[in-house]
């Protein structure tokens, strides 16, 4: 079938199928590493001083802010709105206390530079033992990368409370209706307060300062494969002082390191569906 005829039939622009997109040029990846750094470092920053920080124009700051899918903490006079048609749920872990696993897990989405581009990082992530359950690596920002994560995550077990922030690609029915089909009770935090999911917030501190920021990834595999190997070690074999000193996986399993670190996923699939 020709590409005239294929075209035809998805509707598209003939011109559409010979476009290349053009990447951001290297000034601009490394400003907005610079941003992702200070933003860790000062999440309440807006363009104006972030603009003053990187001695940039303030447009530029923008533009790129926007496109990392960053947003500054504190309240906002007129806030952005999620997708149209998309639910918000009420923020229920106000005075919540947090006393177990699977009592609330959380997820969020951050930026993750390379060399010569950038992708976007989701993970699920348990409150009581900070224990990833799943992780997902994307070059957009389209929801679909979160549903997969999701999904994983419910394939071990089920949480009673599922907290995100307001992007579209959490208030989606794709993404809610999986919860909801599951009996999950749906959370979302104010818009522009991240504190309110503070321990994904913890989470991206430790990814990025431990593994992203030491590394230089060439490419999309590069960054899968090393940030496989530092979730195996987050989980599995890095301490937590807020954790008595024990590891995410020996306060999520309930059982001691090298349990955990052995434990065969099939048996934590079969024993997740027991639950």
């Amino acid at each position: 079938m020709t590409i005239v005829r294929q075209c035809e039939l998805l509707g598209l622009a003939r011109s559409s199928w010979y476009y290349a997109p053009v990447g951001e040029p290297a000034e601009n990846l490394a400003l907005m590493k610079r941003i992702d750094e200070q933003y860790l470092q000062t999440p309440f920053y807006g363009s104006r001083k972030m603009a003053l920080e990187l001695s940039i124009n303030r447009k530029r700051a923008q533009r790129l802010v926007r496109r990392m899918g960053l947003e500054a903490v504190g309240v906002k006079r007129r806030t952005t709105r999620p997708a149209a048609g998309h639910k918000i749920y009420p923020y229920l872990l106000r005075n919540l206390v947090i006393t177990r696993p699977n009592q609330v897990w959380s997820s969020d989405i951050t930026y993750i530079p390379m060399r010569h581009g950038f992708l976007y990082l989701a993970a699920v992530l348990d409150w009581y033992s900070r224990y990833v359950l799943s992780w997902r690596l994307s070059n957009t920002l389209e929801g679909r990368f979160c549903q997969e994560a999701l999904d994983e995550a419910l394939a071990q077990s089920r949480p009673e409370i599922f907290n995100s922030d307001q992007g579209s690609q959490f208030t989606a029915t794709a993404f809610t209706s999986r919860l909801e089909n599951c009996g999950v009770a749906i959370s979302m935090d104010g818009r522009g307060r991240a504190l309110d999911n503070v321990f994904v917030e913890r989470l991206w501190r430790s990814v990025k300062y431990e593994e992203v920021y030491l590394k230089d990834y060439a490419d999309g595999w590069e960054a899968q494969q090393s940030l496989t190997r530092y979730f195996e070690f987050y989980c599995q074999r890095r301490i937590h002082q807020a954790l008595d000193y024990r590891t995410p996986a020996e306060v999520y399993y309930g059982v001691k390191a090298d349990q955990a670190a052995n434990r065969p996923r099939s048996a934590a699939l079969a024993e997740s569906r027991l639950k």
